[in-house]
């Protein structure tokens, strides 16, 4: 048995480390330094050159093979987090490890979006198991992609179906809209506002999917119809904000003849305040517009599309599977709850076993403060502030400022000692089974 100053047992107590992680320059990010994603970069990497003319869309914090996490401690030998991972399985915690076949379950993001993301739906797992049988080229793996999306920066996004007396509103005052739809859908949606849930969901469902079905030509000649018309409206100082006018002539813009433009007139639009989240259940169409979030999401690639996208959109599976309960967009909020054990604490806890979000907001008068060590492996991402992190079993300090990315093994106490007395916005994604 080696002794305790030695090497091999120093390494087996290496457990909470920095990781650099990987920047994807999508078209539909931010440019340069508007982007949150290139400012938590430049922050805590001296050495990156930012881009001025460049998107900077997500930074990826996991063990995605498409950009896995790079270690910054040069007395591990791993040189990635899924590396180390699949050599330290136990560092996932027993349950998380049993759970997730020795796995991280999920990846840690942050976005700036610019213009519009596709308009999506993810499947469930038994759908997803189905899909990647049949198409794998479409639907690289099994499994489910429930989604959080915790905004950092004011963030526009459709989420859901509105309430179908919203939907029968826009049916009146957009012909455009209507036209494509057609009568008998229109009629059946006016007729099933006052019948059961599952009268609407059919209803809906017809409408939607009359929408989704409809020749490229149609839409196209519809939508520079209703373009038309907005355009001139508010050139003569008219709002149109009672159809949307605005957003419309905006993805108009993005995606020109899109038959996601149209979308807008059945999903809710959601604008979080900083803070505020919306979690995206299987099956639930949504689409983030503009702003800046931190998201979570189990490990997936599996999409269907509906519109914004210049990529293949999957009609049929798309229509079949959706969720057609419409809800006020209020209801789409996901609130956090406050920890009975940090006042600094918030926890965003979905309903899936795949990945749990905290925020914590400490003030920059406390001098030290100790992150909650939980049964799982996790992700730490500081937003703001400027910290040293210690643990019981590491001597040496990890400096840690904005943009700094830190991964924690399960059970293991971490301390942040303030050194600017500067608040701190720091975000933590775990596995709580």
């Amino acid at each position: 048995m080696p002794g305790a100053g030695s090497p091999a047992a120093r390494m087996a107590s290496q457990r909470v480390f920095p990781l650099s992680c990987v920047v994807q320059q999508y078209a539909w990010g931010k440019m340069g330094s508007n982007s949150e994603v290139a400012c938590l970069l430049a922050s805590s990497d001296p050495l990156a050159q930012i881009s001025e003319d460049k998107p900077y869309a997500e930074l990826w914090m996991g063990t995605h093979p498409r950009g896995d996490a790079r270690i910054l401690d040069n007395r591990i030998s791993q040189k990635t987090l899924g590396q180390w991972i699949a050599d330290n399985q136990d560092c996932l915690g027993p349950k998380v490890k049993d759970t997730f076949n020795g796995k991280l379950p999920f990846l840690f993001k942050v976005l700036s979006v610019e213009t519009a993301l596709s308009i999506q739906a993810h499947p469930n797992k038994e759908l997803a198991q189905k899909l990647h049988l049949q198409a794998p080229q479409h639907y690289p793996d099994n499994n489910h992609k429930p989604e959080m999306a915790i905004a950092l920066t004011s963030f526009q996004g459709l989420c859901g179906f509105r309430p179908v007396e919203e939907i029968v509103t826009f049916l009146k005052k957009v012909p455009e809209f209507q036209s494509l739809i057609g009568e008998e859908a229109t009629a059946q949606l006016k007729q099933s506002v006052s019948g059961d849930p599952g009268a609407v969901a059919a209803a809906l469902r017809n409408c939607f999917s009359h929408l989704m079905k409809s020749e490229k030509k149609v839409v196209v000649e519809q939508l520079n119809l209703l373009v038309k018309r907005i355009s001139q409206q508010v050139s003569a100082g008219n709002s149109m904000d009672d159809i949307c006018g605005k957003l419309l002539l905006q993805l108009h813009q993005q995606y020109p003849g899109d038959i996601g433009c149209f979308a807008i007139y059945f999903l809710n639009l959601l604008n979080l305040k900083p803070g505020e989240a919306m979690f995206l259940e299987a099956n639930v169409p949504h689409a983030y517009l503009k702003g800046d979030c931190v998201e979570c999401m189990a490990c997936s690639d599996n999409t269907v599309r509906a519109g914004l996208t210049p990529k293949f959109i999957d009609v049929p599976t798309l229509c079949e599977m959706l969720n057609y309960t419409p809800s006020p967009s209020k209801d789409r909020l996901f609130a956090p709850t406050r920890s009975q054990d940090d006042p600094y604490l918030s926890i965003y806890d979905p309903p899936v076993p795949d990945f749990t979000v905290m925020k914590m907001e400490v003030p920059g008068s406390v001098t030290e403060y100790k992150v909650l060590a939980v049964d799982s492996a996790s992700i730490l991402l500081m937003v703001q502030g400027t910290v040293t992190a210690t643990t019981p079993t590491v001597q040496a300090e990890i400096p840690l400022q904005r943009g700094g990315v830190l991964f924690i093994g399960a059970n293991e106490s971490v301390s942040l000692k303030l050194t600017v007395p500067k608040d701190l916005l720091i975000f933590r994604a775990c596995c709580l089974l």
